[in-house]
Formats: C-alpha cells, sequence, structure tokens
C-alpha cells in the first residue's frame, strides 16, 4: 500500500495496489502491517456503511469523551472527505484536510482521535464504509459547523443538503473547551 502524509501530521491516506483484469479486480481494504509501518495499531470495535445522494454533507462529527479514530472509504460512487484537528494545544488545532475518496481511486483515509470528520457527496449516490476504534457513543456525540471559516475547507459545494443536527452544529469558537480533546503532545 502507498501511504501519502496529509498537512495533518497523523491523518493519512492510503492506496492500495489494485489487481484486475476484464472480470474485475482485487484489492487489500485494510492490512496490519501497513499500519504497524505508520506506528500504528488500532483495534476495530465496530463498522459502519452509510448511503447519501449527491450534495449530502455529513459532519464534521467526533466524539468526546470516548473518542473514536476512524479508516474511511467508498464504495461507490466519491465524496470529499474532510478532517480538523480539534485537539486542545495542537500545533494544527483548526486546521484541516481533505482527499477525495472513490470506489475509482480506492483511497482509504485513517483520521485518528482528536479530529473531527465530515464529507460531501459529489456523485450522484455515494456509499460510504467506516471502521471505527470506540462504538458509537450518543453521550459523547458532538458536531462542528461545516462552514465554520476558521478551517479553512474549500468545499466543493456551497448549499449542501444537511441534516438538522448538522445546520445547527456550533462554530468551534462556541465550544466549551473541556468539550475538546487534548493534544497529547
Amino acid at each position: 500500500m502507498k501511504v501519502t502524509q496529509t498537512a495533518l501530521p497523523g491523518c493519512l491516506v492510503f492506496e492500495p495496489k489494485v489487481f484486475g483484469d476484464d472480470r474485475g479486480h482485487f484489492f487489500e481494504s485494510w492490512n496490519r502491517a501497513a499500519f504497524a509501518g505508520q506506528g500504528l495499531a488500532p483495534v476495530f470495535v465496530q463498522g459502519n456503511v452509510s448511503s447519501s445522494v449527491r450534495g449530502v454533507l455529513r459532519g464534521l462529527h467526533y466524539q468526546w469523551p470516548n473518542p473514536q479514530a476512524k479508516y474511511v472509504s467508498v464504495l461507490e460512487g466519491e465524496v470529499y472527505d474532510v478532517a480538523v484537528d480539534i485537539r486542545r494545544g495542537s500545533p494544527t488545532f483548526g486546521q484541516s484536510a481533505g482527499v477525495i475518496l472513490s470506489a475509482d481511486n480506492k483511497r482509504q483515509f485513517w483520521i485518528p482521535e482528536g479530529f473531527a470528520h465530515g464529507f460531501v457527496v459529489l456523485s450522484e449516490r455515494a456509499t460510504f464504509h467506516y471502521l471505527v476504534t470506540a462504538p458509537y457513543d450518543r453521550d459523547a456525540d458532538a458536531g462542528l459547523r461545516w462552514d465554520d471559516a476558521s478551517f479553512g475547507i474549500d468545499w466543493p459545494v456551497s448549499a449542501p443538503l444537511l441534516s438538522p443536527k448538522d445546520a445547527a452544529a456550533p462554530f468551534l469558537a462556541d465550544v466549551a473547551p473541556e468539550r475538546l480533546p487534548d493534544y497529547p503532545g
């Protein structure tokens, strides 16, 4: 697997080797050794799949306490996927990194604990796959405004379709410090 570091240290893009012929293709969607080569040893405890239509934006979501690291990919369609560093004290606090994930490019995005995550669907429909390191915790569920200008996200849509929860999410500046993770460094 080819591994590329994004602008946010720790947020990695994994690109598998794809083996194909006229019958179809095969690739590894996760490889423990590839992660170990990056100093990572996640234990995935839950897998999730969502389906969305063009223009749907899901995010920016995180859990605190009980944070989740996420390994995400697209099984059908194409999305613009984003991570935002929300760890208090981090040298990259409030900064974002985005990557195009699609069924065609087969990229996968590793988002460590302490980052908010979101994506917007660019194709007619997208099926999105998540592996997470902690189960969903309703009491720890949190979100941030997708259009918080402080993040510098260049979303490829101007008027996305949002859930009521995402439309009402706070700006980072309005979140109480104890509702954000600390930078471990």
